[in-house]
Order: C-alpha cells, then structure tokens, then sequence
C-alpha cells in the first residue's frame, strides 16, 4: 500500500510535532509535507497546477488562521484548482464565526475544533489516515 500523503497548513509548530506524533502512532505508512503560512499553500497549490506530476495529497489539513493569507483565503484557491479540488480537506481552528464555519462547509470541506490535547491529535490522526485509504469520507 503507497503511503498517505497529508498535507499540513500550519504555523504552530509544537501542533506539527503532536499531529506528527499521532500519525506515528497510527503505525502506517505516510508522508507529511508541512508549509507553514498561507503564502506557502498558496504557491503549492500554483506549483501543482504547472506540475507534470503534481504531489497529490490525499488529505489537506488546513488551520484557519494563518500568516499571510488566511486559511479561507488558502481553501478558495485550493477548490479552484484543477489539481487540487477533489482532495478532502479539513479546517480547523480553536476559534472561528458562524459565517466562517458555513463558508468553509459551502466550500466542501469539513470544520473541526483544533486539537488541544494528545487525545484529539490522535484522533486527528486516526481519521486522516482513514480517508487516505479511502475508509471514512469528508462530509461537509
């Protein structure tokens, strides 16, 4: 079985080494790729676009507030993309309004409370491995 490819949009980094920590203690194969602000996700996604073989992740771990660009800003350009609309995404964040949380379900992806202790990164992580080998879906 390949490994799961999940990209992670964060700029915490003790939050990167918990997820990073879970998804070990998953014990299956994946492969993280980390960008730390919107900016960064941003130009993934146009490097994907002009890729003959774009890194395709099967799941998009996006935090809503970021440096530079938001996290909605970043899930706009990401469901614009060819390359890129289908993947499931997730957002979170441990504060977010109304209007952002059904834009964000609008836009086809799911809303989750961040993580604040081991327990819920390793929960975190149980679903993303999941969806990537096909197990649960992203409802919106």
């Amino acid at each position: 079985m390949a490994s799961s490819k999940i990209l992670v949009v964060e700029d915490n980094e003790g939050d990167v080494l918990l997820l990073r920590l879970a998804l070990d203690e998953q014990r299956e194969d994946y492969e993280l790729i980390v960008l730390a602000d919107g900016e960064q996700a941003i130009e993934f996604v146009q490097q994907q676009r002009l890729s003959q073989t774009p890194t395709e992740p099967c799941l998009i771990l996006l935090d809503l507030h970021l440096p530079k660009y938001d996290g909605l800003e970043v899930l706009r350009v990401i469901k614009r993309s060819p390359v890129l609309a289908h993947v499931h995404v997730i957002v979170f964040t441990t504060l977010a309004s109304p209007q952002d949380e059904a834009e964000i379900r609008a836009l086809g992806a799911q809303f989750r409370i961040k993580p604040r202790e081991l327990l819920d990164f390793s929960r975190l992580a149980a679903d993303a491995i999941a969806i990537c080998n096909g197990l649960l879906s992203v409802t919106a």
